[in-house]
């Protein structure tokens, strides 16, 4: 019963902590679970975004002429 009681007094502690942001979240589950090839993928995935949101803007003669 010991256990119990320590783990919900470590749920408490947790939940009442300062809330991480959506990057350190990420970081924090690559450390964890040793899954750093997502990193690059991710990476890409928000290059390409950004291309595609800036191919509709004034910036798109400056993004055609590097390819």
């Amino acid at each position: 019963m010991a256990d119990d009681k320590t783990s919900k007094t470590s749920f408490q502690e947790a939940a009442q902590g300062q809330e991480q942001g959506l990057v350190a979240e990420f970081v924090q589950f690559l450390k964890e679970n040793k899954k750093w090839w997502l990193a690059p993928i991710l990476v890409v995935l928000l290059l390409m975004g950004a291309l595609i949101l800036l191919s509709g803007s004034a910036a798109a003669p400056f993004i055609y002429t590097l390819f």
